[in-house]
């Protein structure tokens, strides 16, 4: 019989099967498209639909189901919005090319309002449609806003348009103006050009409301000074500028921003240099350069002052010590409210504000007329600001005791006042 040996030559071989067919799925065919590829898709399609914008918001929808917008929804945006893909800096890839192009794009519409709505409403059916091109979609528009410099002056108006339109409807948020904040377009004056573009059309869909209200809550409202050079930010020029453009209530919201933010700065500084006893000269000097660089007024800053220097001190409880103390210590003080109570308004500002104060802390109800008189001698107050706040400008906190008070004095300034006429008639 005849015997046979067997080798072990290690590990069989599994048998193959030839001729199988493997089934192919969606996923992997979208994983062999190419930019270009992508490119050339979506360029064909926007050129058949020409200038319907409803057939290119069709083909955008149903050729999503088939193409990988999340693995090229830049080369997407770039041609929607550019008619191209962009390189770095905004230069067109293939420019030369008209294969490779559309006219059919944001920057090649009429520069006109409704055309560009027309545009917003075909970005916010894509993105509802597929709802993960949203980041990067804002992503988009902060990069082109860094690219702005590689734009013509009409590319940039349709992009501005565009942008405030969507920031009125909600598809981009407001952090995505921090793009307009860069250095290589504040430079060059295209930020601020921009930026009123933009919000023209945003407060054109809602109202200046919507848009300071939306800055706000995006911390934004107080850095629009840095949409202009280092040696133009502030308050004047961008007042000048937002109201040239027909944007005043931005210029009026700027302004009383600047103004809060100026006055807790002020606030808080003067805080310190009265607790380190700093002359009183150093401290108007400080002030009036403060109220120069952010357009103060000075009826803003008298009662600011007030506010601070009785703040300053802790008070003895007792009624008969307190006016002693006060009296003391706004004597000092005197030739700095002086500095600042130059106008009549101001005057009565700083009238109210003691009448308010003397009213709401018990213990100065008898100390009122004896600041003002005090004031009065200090040319802090004026004999005209005084009888004028006695006739009419009081406010109803305390108004009865108050009035009463300086009844005696204001007799005195009268008389003083007629004998002073009398006289003049005489000579």
């Amino acid at each position: 019989m005849e015997s046979r040996t067997f080798m072990n030559t290690g590990k069989q071989q599994k048998p193959v099967l030839t001729g199988q067919r493997f089934k192919t799925r969606k996923r992997d065919e979208k994983e062999k498209f190419e930019p270009t590829v992508f490119r050339d898709t979506i360029i064909l399609g926007l050129n058949e639909a020409g200038g319907d914008l409803d057939a290119v918001a069709k083909f955008l929808d149903v050729t999503g189901s088939r193409l990988d917008y999340r693995r090229y929804a830049d080369t997407l945006f770039d041609i929607l919005i550019a008619g191209s893909m962009l390189a770095p800096g905004g230069t067109r890839i293939d420019e030369g090319d008209k294969t490779k192009v559309t006219e059919h794009c944001v920057f090649t519409t009429k520069e006109n309002h409704a055309n560009l709505r027309h545009y917003a409403q075909v970005f916010n059916k894509l993105i509802r449609r597929y709802k993960y091109l949203q980041n990067a979609f804002e992503e988009e528009i902060k990069k082109l806003l860094l690219f702005l410099k590689a734009f013509s002056e009409s590319e940039q108006t349709k992009l501005a348009m565009l942008t405030g339109i969507l920031l009125a409807n909600g598809t981009l948020p407001p952090p995505i103006l921090t793009s307009l904040f860069s250095d290589n377009v504040v430079k060059e004056g295209i930020s601020a050009s921009f930026a009123v573009k933009m919000f023209k059309a945003w407060i054109s869909e809602k109202d200046a409301n919507a848009v300071t209200s939306a800055l706000r809550k995006a911390n934004l409202d107080k850095k629009l000074l840095e949409l202009f050079p280092a040696n133009k930010q502030n308050m004047e020029h961008f007042s000048k500028y937002f109201n040239e453009a027909g944007l005043k209530e931005l210029s009026d919201f700027m302004r009383v921003q600047q103004s809060q933010g100026t006055r807790k700065e002020l606030q808080k500084e003067l805080q310190e240099r009265l607790s380190q006893d700093c002359p009183i000269r150093e401290m108007v000097v400080y002030v009036k350069e403060e109220m120069k660089r952010s357009a103060l007024q000075e009826q803003a800053v008298i009662g600011l002052l007030w506010n601070i220097l009785m703040n300053a001190v802790e008070w003895n409880k007792k009624e008969e010590l307190v006016t002693e103390q006060a009296l003391k210590h706004l004597k000092h003080y005197a030739p700095l409210l002086a500095a600042f109570s130059t106008q009549g308004q101001s005057e009565l500002v700083l009238l109210l504000r003691i009448q308010e104060y003397c009213y709401d802390n018990i213990h100065f109800m008898k100390s009122f007329s004896k600041i003002v008189v005090l004031f009065y001698k200090a040319d802090v107050l004026s004999e005209e600001a005084i009888l004028r706040w006695y006739k009419d400008t009081h406010t109803t906190k305390g108004k009865g005791v108050f009035v009463e008070q300086m009844k005696k004095f204001v007799e005195w300034l009268q008389n003083a006042e007629e004998e002073s006429e009398s006289e003049g008639e005489e000579d």
